[in-house]
């Protein structure tokens, strides 16, 4: 078998694990730079060239795409798509995750446990917003901050209403949820691949910090899920219509709430805290996915609605 990982560094920890977790099974790998491919963009022979070479006869392709890249990236994805290649996970469900508030929406709508969340985007509404989702503290979301960047805690409604105005007069868009206190500054991430959750990580902030990301700092442990922490990661994988995702929990007082679902997940600490060769599984997913597409591998099946 012959695999594209769409990543911008090859030495980074996650493409390299999956490098050679697809070596170690026999497979040959290419990574490719996805700013770096280029298009024809034609009915019959759709074709991606890369440093001048055509990108020819892959059976699957691992979409590794950052944030700030997701525009061009996925429809590098797309183009893969139409070339009969199979995806990891397609275009369209990446697209519908990076737009946090979709995201939302989609998983709202099918029941998964949120944080209350308000959007807005009048000046004049403010007040009632901060109202809608309880009061202080609260949380404020830029829409297109990763890693924990662009996230605030607002304690007061003074300083929350000068932080939503400050962004509004940038015209950022932002989203404000309801701090989850009890979750004491940590989160669960749950690896889904294929449906089940092959690994899961407890990520604590340090001291005084309400972020729990581990490029904030914060530490990362084994830990155990409950059943219905299984069971909301593994709906909320399929919801967003994602074969791979970290989705990200937080124990609230009634019950799992979703954070986010991240369609490119770093392997470096959930194989360090879980002990699991995670990079492994996916590649055995590959093999399985492609065994039961058969000739119709590359056939894209968007999953879910939105």
């Amino acid at each position: 078998m012959k695999i594209a990982i769409l990543s911008r560094n090859k030495t980074l920890y996650s493409t390299r694990r999956l490098v050679e977790a697809a070596e170690q099974r026999g497979h040959r790998v290419q990574v490719v730079d996805v700013l770096r491919c280029y298009m024809n963009i034609t009915s019959h022979r759709p074709t991606i060239h890369y440093r001048g070479e055509t990108l020819s006869d892959f059976d699957a392709v691992i979409p590794r795409i950052g944030a700030s890249v997701t525009f061009y990236g996925t429809a590098v994805v797309r183009q893969f798509e139409m070339m009969n290649v199979f995806s990891l996970n397609e275009s369209v469900a990446i697209t519908r995750s990076r737009d946090k508030l979709r995201s939302l929406q989609l998983l709202a709508r099918k029941g998964i446990g949120l944080p209350v969340t308000g959007f807005a985007h009048n000046p004049d509404d403010i007040d009632d917003l901060i109202n809608t989702v309880g009061g202080t503290p609260l949380v404020i979301k830029l829409l297109e901050g990763t890693q924990g960047i662009g996230v605030v805690l607002a304690e007061t409604k003074k300083a929350a209403e000068s932080v939503i105005q400050a962004f509004m007069g940038l015209k950022a868009n932002i989203m404000v949820q309801e701090f989850i206190k009890e979750a004491g500054g940590s989160d669960l991430r749950c690896f889904v691949v294929g449906g089940r959750v092959v690994a899961t990580m407890k990520r604590q902030g340090p001291e005084g910090e309400f972020r729990s990301n581990l490029h904030r700092g914060g530490s990362a442990t084994l830990v155990r899920l409950t059943p219905e922490e299984r069971s909301t990661a593994v709906r909320a994988a399929k919801i967003m219509g994602l074969n791979v995702c970290g989705v990200d929990l937080l124990r609230s007082n009634h019950g799992p709430v979703v954070m986010e679902v991240n369609s490119s997940p770093g392997l470096e600490g959930i194989e360090k805290a879980s002990g699991k060769n995670v990079a492994d599984l996916i590649v055995q997913y590959i093999e399985k996915r492609l065994e039961e597409l058969g000739d119709s591998k590359g056939r894209s099946r968007t999953r879910g609605r939105g």
